[in-house]
């Protein structure tokens, strides 16, 4: 469910001290008009002027408007410089609303001495540097996905016309209809990853909720992924006892599926990829770790974004989508998901309620 967010006690009180900042400019303004026009008819009474009339109009009431005036321009010009910083931030707000994510807020010195203006500013800025990065990732995943998507289709459509014109021997024609195959259902797994990752994410109740053994799903899962492991020869090691669990069976099922196919692709060949499920005092642990391959200490929280991929290169399959939908599966069960990667080995920890 969506959760509210409840800003810090800090933030709420840099907040109101800027109100009353800005009520306490205007009130002295106001207050300076005040003895300034006291201070004008006091001097005009002592001068026996407050009688007097210029061009038919008393004097007071012409000293009244002058001060009116001063008054109404020396409010402008105040509340121009402290408007100053609200004014930037509309603009760089409108350079972002254009598509400009290059768009920052820089303060001037004065500015950012106040500390709800420099609250103002970093939010801004954080908020267009996530901006300028998921546009960012999201331009290199239509880029990169329109490629992969594409390359599976020219294989199908080469090897099909190599059928239809026969004259093949049997052999080869078996070669062939593998390919196709294998390339069919690399696109399914691509469109499904896609589906799925936007399915979870307009998701905001869980729903379909059993009791299940986890444990059992846990090892069809590893069976469902038994070509991969054991094209790579990868030495599987299971430690679980028999763990039941409250949750929607098919979500958890993607993020089981998701983790172990990311942990057989990153893995060496002959390396070990184990699973480890405990039933814990208030949740369930499951660890899948897979040894030989590491990821950066930076990227470890990256890689939950959307889109995000580690291998720069793209040489590998996948397109940064699946750990995107395991991070949105897991907090939809109230749980949490990390990862821990050292020169021995990289481990995603899932923890889940029981219910």
């Amino acid at each position: 469910m969506k959760q509210r967010l409840h800003l810090p006690k800090i933030q709420n009180k840099e907040r109101f001290s800027l109100t009353l900042f800005f009520g306490g400019m205007v009130f002295l303004i106001f207050v300076g008009i005040m003895f300034l026009t006291a201070a004008v008819l006091f001097v005009c009474t002592w001068l026996g002027w407050i009688d007097r009339d210029v061009t038919g109009l008393p004097i007071t009431f012409l000293i009244s408007m002058m001060i009116m005036v001063v008054g109404f321009g020396a409010v402008l010009l105040v509340m121009r410089a402290l408007l100053k910083p609200v004014n930037l931030l509309v603009t760089q707000m409108n350079r972002l609303a254009y598509g400009d994510y290059k768009a920052r807020l820089d303060l001037d010195k004065y500015a950012k001495s106040s500390p709800a203006f420099k609250e103002m500013s970093d939010s801004f800025n954080t908020m267009a540097q996530e901006l300028e990065g998921t546009e960012l990732l999201r331009s290199d995943f239509i880029n990169n996905f329109s490629h992969e998507f594409k390359t599976p289709i020219v294989s199908i459509a080469g090897f099909a016309k190599l059928l239809r014109r026969g004259n093949l021997p049997p052999e080869q024609q078996e070669e062939y209809l593998g390919i196709i195959e294998k390339e069919s259902l690399r696109l399914a797994d691509m469109a499904n990853n896609v589906l799925n990752l936007t399915k979870v994410e307009n998701q905001a109740i869980l729903t379909d909720v059993t009791c299940f053994n986890l444990s059992e799903q846990l090892r069809s899962s590893v069976l469902l992924l038994e070509d991969k492991w054991t094209r790579k020869a990868l030495e599987l090691e299971l430690e679980m006892g028999e763990i039941m669990i409250t949750a929607n069976r098919e979500l958890l099922k993607q993020v089981w599926v998701n983790l172990l196919d990311n942990g057989i692709k990153f893995a060496p060949e002959g390396a070990t990829l184990s699973i480890l499920a405990e039933e814990l005092e208030d949740g369930i642990r499951v660890k899948i770790r897979n040894t030989g391959s590491t990821i950066a200490r930076e990227e470890l929280d990256r890689i939950w974004r959307k889109f995000y991929q580690v291998d720069r290169s793209h040489s590998g399959a996948g397109n940064g989508v699946g750990l995107a939908v395991v991070k949105r599966i897991t907090e939809l069960h109230g749980g949490d998901v990390y990862a821990e990667s050292d020169e021995t080995g990289t481990t995603f920890t899932v923890e889940l309620p029981k219910e």
